[in-house]
């Protein structure tokens, strides 16, 4: 395990004043902060070196939660709160009930939380087509300025789903096929693969994958055609086809709200609408980035959102062009803000605690712990997060998209997020990681 020992002290080293600010072990806290309730059963762990390879290049092994870098000192009160939040869709699933339960009858305090992740859970080391290596980006929740009326000012819509988008589930059997099918219409967006349907559509017209689970069109005539791109609906595809939820001041903020998924929406008067994702069309999400490195627009290190921004207020001819390149769009709808963004989970997503990932690879809901370094400090970055979301560009066993919050200067650190990262599930005792095509 020699690797490991190097992991940590070269890659994860962290300085004295941190370990000094957070709590050792040898500090005591009364009994009555730990758990208010009867425990719940704790399941029975995997021994440690227990290897399971489910599919799709993934492999996953348990060991010991000393195992984690840094983990007696991380903020596992916090990383508790998150994992509450998580149990409103988790704790009726098979497997989590008992976890769920005795989560919500530990306190979040330090001593409790930790006792809580170490008893009801198995650390699973993560590794992808052999290498435990990954990437880590970030992601935050724009707080975009604009207003719910069309001014001078807000000029960019905010579509909800169009009226005559239509989603028709695609069986697996068909991902691969270049022949035509039937369409059925089922309701206004919605429809069905049906020999007996009214219009044709030819699948090799739509960008099918090996994981697409849904065609995304519309019906044309006789025939169902794939969903307009984000050139064509910049272009005025949707006039009058779509509700507006809101317009935007900006359109390169706009256009990040939908590569992040979700914003708020703030108005002069400081009204907020807080929008979630409710739909997309479809087509492959493609970086502008690199299109802008590969025209010679940037060099490939200075397109960072920032970067992106700043060239796109001094060049607002090229504004059309650039967009363009990215045909994924995606449609909103809006949420109660109270308690913030909606994760795909679909439950309010915490700052810095938790985080999208690929649901063919990691459990949805599940605790995550994390290796990485910060985007701007370069110092270890060690958190136990909360796999709550899960994003179009968010692919792979060991790939985590880390959520920083809320505004302006969560967008700040997460723009230059993208690092190395290490990974490792925690899942109830007994339970073991599964790989879903």
């Amino acid at each position: 395990m020699t690797h490991k020992i190097l992991f940590r002290t070269a890659l994860l080293g962290i300085t004295a004043a941190l370990l000094a600010a957070c709590p050792s072990k040898s500090t005591k806290y009364p009994i009555d902060t730990v758990v208010y309730g009867p425990d719940r059963p704790t399941g029975t762990p995997h021994a440690l070196g227990t290897t399971v390879r489910p599919g799709g290049g993934a492999s996953y092994v348990v060991v010991k939660h000393s195992d984690l870098p840094h983990w007696e000192i991380q903020q596992f009160a916090d990383s508790l709160k998150s994992f509450k939040r998580g149990c409103e869709k988790l704790k009726n699933r098979q497997g989590w009930q008992d976890v769920c339960a005795q989560a919500a009858q530990t306190r979040n305090h330090h001593a409790a939380a930790k006792s809580f992740f170490e008893r009801y859970f198995t650390p699973w080391e993560v590794s992808g087509n052999g290498s435990q290596a990954g990437t880590v980006t970030g992601y935050y929740i724009p707080l975009m300025n604009g207003d719910v009326k069309q001014t001078g000012k807000a000029r960019f819509p905010i579509y909800g789903i169009p009226n005559d988008f239509v989603s028709v589930p695609l069986p697996s059997n068909l991902r691969g096929s270049k022949s035509t099918v039937r369409i059925r219409a089922t309701g206004q967006n919605s429809g069905v693969i049906d020999k007996a349907g009214s219009h044709t559509a030819d699948l090799s017209k739509f960008p099918i994958t090996a994981r697409t689970t849904a065609l995304k069109g519309r019906f044309e005539g006789s025939r169902f055609v794939p969903y307009h791109t984000r050139s064509q609906i910049n272009g005025g595809a949707l006039n009058g086809k779509a509700p507006i939820l809101g317009y935007a001041d900006d359109p390169v903020e706009l256009f990040f709200m939908h590569i992040q998924g979700s914003g708020t929406l703030q108005t002069p008067s400081g009204q907020k609408v807080a929008l979630g994702y409710a739909d997309k069309n479809e087509h492959p999400y493609k970086s502008i980035g690199r299109y802008m490195a590969d025209k010679g627009y940037l060099t490939l290190g200075q397109t960072t959102m920032q970067g992106i921004k700043a060239y796109m207020q001094q060049n607002p001819q090229k504004l059309a062009e650039v967009l363009g390149q990215n045909p994924s769009y995606v449609f909103f709808r809006k949420l109660d803000n109270a308690d913030g963004a909606i994760g795909a989970l679909g439950t309010p997503l915490m700052g810095e605690y938790a985080g999208a990932v690929d649901r063919h690879y990691i459990t949805l809901g599940a605790p995550l712990f994390v290796a990485t370094a910060h985007p701007v400090t370069g110092k270890a970055l060690n958190r136990l997060i909360m796999a709550q979301d899960t994003g179009s560009a968010i692919k792979g066993a060991v790939r985590v998209d880390y959520f920083w919050g809320y505004g302006d200067a969560a967008g700040e650190v997460a723009g230059k997020q993208k690092t190395t990262g290490y990974v490792w599930q925690l899942l109830p005792n007994g339970m073991e990681p599964k790989y879903r095509p």
